[in-house]
């Protein structure tokens, strides 16, 4: 805006400069025309104002209508080539001021007005200058002299002039890709906040689901009511995800937006192991290797991954023990696998995007992802992340990559 702001100002201080300049051109046309008018034309005084007036202030119409400019300009030239007398010494049907108002208005019409109307004012000077620029004697001008003149002056307007509109083209063409960018913009904001919905509320969402529903096996002396009370929280929260669901189709589109908040990091993976274990998940962990050495782009790949890892086994198989394998060396390896289930889970939302997303993630870093079930009836994730890829993306980048 504030760039729109400034092109503005410019085009008006512009335009400003231009008719201050189009005024001065104007009096000067006027005070040279009024104290020669009695040399070449044979007029009373008081008379001849008014026929310097119409031969220098066309000019001030040269920006607002020039083709008006230019009729009248024309129109006065032939009046005064054919209706006011000459002094004897003088062949010129009409002062040299006109003809320049006229070479300049002409000038103007070729740069703003169609081209029907700058070939008719083109012919139209072309006859007036033609016919009327002769001598007493009878010694003609050159039949072609005038038109080709006249025909340079149309030409080097047409070239200003589209001159002018690819400039103004390109100027609308960066203010079209402006816009789109802003477009954009709105886009990968929406995809970021798609991403965080599915990567951190149903998330949170899947555990709650599962406590609710395992909570009369986990917990002894359960209640009827308590019961009921367990599946009313676990069919909300089910509801829950199945908004976040359909908000995801609404909200999710390509492109990378910048984050302006902190991201995981590998060192927050072992938060989501306990977070799991408290919700009453039956996990086990083991951890080989520093993750303070993961950088930050495989380091929030990982959390992912981990994170969507922990919240399907949870949804999917809420009764079967999880295990879960990471060991930091040459590459960060990670193994999430949960056993076989008796119990079949209910569906949980209307489906989503995490292994998918999950190996756009791992492959945003340079690394690959597997995941299917086991021969025991299990289901399990690897993936395996470089610590050092060969090409090094940044870490929003990898963030939405899962898009």
């Amino acid at each position: 805006m504030k760039q729109q702001s400034r092109a503005r100002v410019r085009q008006m201080s512009a335009q400003m400069w231009f008719d201050f300049s189009t005024v001065v051109v104007a009096l000067i046309f006027f005070t040279v025309a009024w104290p020669t008018l009695h040399i070449t034309h044979a007029v009373p005084p008081a008379v001849q104002p008014f026929m310097a007036a119409l031969a220098a202030f066309p000019v001030l119409l040269v920006r607002i209508n020039p083709a008006l400019g230019w009729a009248i300009s024309a129109g006065s030239g032939m009046l005064i080539a054919l209706a006011i007398p000459h002094q004897p010494n003088n062949d010129m049907p009409m002062q040299v001021v006109h003809i320049l108002s006229l070479f300049v208005l002409l000038f103007a019409v070729a740069v703003r007005t169609t081209v029907p109307i700058i070939g008719v004012a083109w012919v139209a000077t072309s006859l007036l200058l033609g016919t009327t620029m002769s001598n007493e004697g009878g010694v003609a001008s050159s039949v072609w002299g005038w038109p080709i003149a006249l025909g340079a002056v149309v030409l080097f307007g047409l070239l200003v002039r589209w001159l002018v509109q690819s400039r103004k083209q390109l100027v609308r063409q960066e203010e079209e890709n402006e816009v789109e960018r802003a477009r954009r913009v709105i886009l990968e904001e929406k995809a970021r906040i798609a991403r965080d919905l599915h990567d951190v509320v149903a998330h949170h969402m899947s555990l709650v689901v599962v406590q609710a529903q395992t909570a009369p096996y986990r917990v002894e002396g359960v209640t009827p009511a308590a019961r009921a009370e367990f599946e009313s929280i676990g069919a909300t929260a089910r509801e829950a995800l199945n908004e976040i669901r359909g908000m995801l189709g609404v909200l999710r589109s390509d492109g990378q937006a910048p984050e302006h908040t902190p991201q995981p990091k590998a060192t927050d993976v072992p938060s989501l192991f306990e977070g799991a274990l408290r919700a009453g998940v039956r996990i086990a962990w083991t951890i080989d290797g520093q993750l303070e050495t993961v950088p930050d782009g495989a380091g929030l790949a990982l959390y992912r991954i981990t994170q969507e890892s922990l919240s399907n086994a949870s949804r999917h198989a809420p009764e079967a023990p999880v295990q879960v394998h990471l060991r930091v060396g040459p590459l960060v390896e990670l193994i999430v696998g949960n056993g076989p289930t008796a119990t079949v889970a209910r569906p949980v939302g209307n489906g989503g995007h995490g292994i998918a997303g999950m190996q756009a993630r791992a492959l945003a870093v340079g690394g690959d992802l597997t995941a299917g079930p086991r021969p025991d009836g299990g289901f399990e994730v690897h993936a395996r992340i470089p610590l050092n890829p060969t090409t090094t993306l940044d870490p929003v980048l990898v963030e939405q990559a899962a898009n």
